[in-house]
């Protein structure tokens, strides 16, 4: 019983009864909206470096959208056809502090500010400065460059008023599932590694071992050097003997640490503390690289080896994209062959003060996480995109103008060029590993030859016992027994039996005050 007892006894359907028993409309369950920023590619979502803008009032990035119309030839935003004309870019300013902000007004954008772009000039104002400067005064010229527009060229980028522009579920390329996938992204599907984020670690573990220690039958490495008078390092950890053989019941007992021993290669890659130089001679011009073999080790001495046995002679630049970077090094000229010095691929290298930042960037091109081999590119322009893909490992410090030729060159609808440009030959000005080893070699041989010269000093101050004719040695010394007189020596000699033959005499010694004897 209680005083709700009656509740349901009621000559009413409420909403809830009539929406979950009697068939009544239910709640839609709809996902919630997500707002592009103005600032943001419609089709990468990231802020743009390049921007572009349509008649709609879409921002697109340059490098995303240009291949996006060559694949599909649409706006993916609304699904209607575009082509590349309809494109004109845009010029955002920023204030003191970084952010958006209009350059005449000096208001920073927010997500309740209207936002116009003039399309002649492609400067981006607030609404309400041209609406105070421009169409109540009838004046109408740019702000900026004074240049006349009409009120058709007013392009509204954001209006708070009307945010369905701005819906990311409502674009078209977004419902269609339309993807812009790159050669690199699609081979890297292929791999079996791909899909190794929702991987157990223990797997990913097991799986980087053998890709480290595993080397396949057919691969041949390069050419070994003779290391033989290069000097051994350690690491500050054990091989594991000792506790292995503590807790196994199989290992052998070991009572020594032993050290890891450092390879050749971790000793020059530690020791190297200056940069390296390359000349690249192609049909089209020099081009003189500085490779940073100070903070990328691995790969400048990979690329320094290739260079050096002629890898890279007579092999061509298979890939040139304007506004993005030419691609090279493959010796089938396909983009999809060659190998790494030591045969097979070796894993990425990232720093966070090498970026893809500014034009000629030396960089290598891989098939996914940890794919290097021996393809490398350049970038015409800042990829900063790239960052934490792709190994940056060098710079251009000389021919920029054989850059602007390569990218100057025509290329195909599979951006092949159409006309040549082939990797004559590699000349290496400075090998920093080269030096470093030659320099490590030295000091060691100066080490060993101090060494012996130590030895043979020690073996003539040696101590020396020379039998005398009546049987007795003499006692002569070369550490601090020399500086004590003979006779003292014979003083001490006689104090040690006499203190011996008192512990003697006290041993023999029996009676009731010691029990040492029963």
């Amino acid at each position: 019983m209680g005083k709700k007892q009656h509740q349901k006894d009621k000559l009413y359907i409420t909403a809830t009864e009539w929406r979950e028993q009697y068939g009544g409309k239910r709640v839609s369950h709809e996902r919630n909206f997500k707002r592009l920023p103005f600032h943001c590619c419609a089709l990468t979502f990231q802020t743009v470096e390049h921007p572009y803008c349509t008649k709609e009032g879409h921002i697109f990035d340059l490098t995303a959208i240009v291949p996006f119309i060559r694949k599909y030839g649409i706006n993916p935003c609304t699904g209607n056809k575009m082509d590349s004309k309809d494109l004109f870019k845009v010029t955002f300013h920023k204030d003191a502090a970084g952010k958006f902000h209009c350059p005449v007004m000096y208001k920073t954008f927010t997500d309740s500010s209207t936002i116009v772009a003039i399309k002649k000039t492609g400067n981006v104002f607030s609404m309400e400065a041209i609406e105070e400067l421009n169409l109540k005064t009838k004046n109408m010229v740019d702000l900026i460059s004074s240049e006349p527009f009409t009120r058709d060229d007013i392009i509204t980028i954001q209006d708070p008023h009307k945010i369905e522009k701005s819906d990311l579920s409502k674009f078209y390329h977004i419902k269609q599932k339309m993807r812009m996938v790159d050669e690199e992204d699609e081979s890297a599907q292929k791999s079996s590694t791909y899909t190794l984020k929702s991987t157990p670690a223990e797997a990913v573990a097991t799986l980087a071992e053998l890709n480290d220690t595993y080397k396949a039958p057919s691969k041949k490495a390069a050419e070994a050097e003779d290391d033989t008078e290069m000097p051994t390092f350690f690491h500050n950890t054990t091989v594991g003997d000792v506790s292995r053989g503590l807790t196994s019941t199989v290992a052998p007992r070991a009572t020594e640490s032993k050290l890891v021993k450092k390879t050749n290669d971790e000793v020059l890659y530690e020791e190297t503390k200056k940069k390296s130089y390359v000349r690249l001679v192609t049909s089209v011009g020099e081009i003189n690289l500085e490779l940073y073999s100070d903070m990328i080790p691995k790969t400048c001495h990979n690329f320094l080896l290739l260079c050096k046995k002629g890898y890279y002679n007579n092999t061509i630049f298979h890939r040139s994209i304007r506004n993005f970077m030419v691609q090279g090094g493959d010796p089938t000229g396909s983009g999809k062959g060659g190998e790494s010095a030591w045969g097979g691929t070796f894993p990425d290298h990232f720093k966070p003060n090498l970026t893809h930042s500014g034009r000629g960037v030396l960089s290598m091109a891989n098939r996914g996480t940890n794919t290097n081999t021996c393809q490398f590119f350049i970038t015409y322009r800042s990829c900063n995109h790239l960052d934490g893909k792709h190994t940056v490992f060098g710079r251009v410090v000389g021919g920029m103008k054989t850059l602007d030729a390569m990218e100057a060159t025509p290329v195909d609808g599979k951006d092949r060029p159409t006309r040549e440009i082939k990797l004559e030959s590699a000349h290496v000005f400075v090998d920093a590993f080269a030096d470093t080893k030659d320099e490590l070699v030295n000091r060691e041989r100066e080490k060993r030859a101090e060494v012996e010269k130590q030895e043979k000093k020690k073996e003539l101050e040696g101590v020396t016992l020379e039998t005398t004719p009546s049987g007795s040695a003499s006692t002569s010394s070369s550490g601090v027994g020399r500086y004590i007189k003979k006779q003292k020596l014979k003083h001490i000699e006689q104090l040690e039996d006499s203190t011996r033959r008192t512990k003697v005499l006290k041993s023999s010694v029996t009676g009731l005050r010691d029990f040492s004897s029963w």
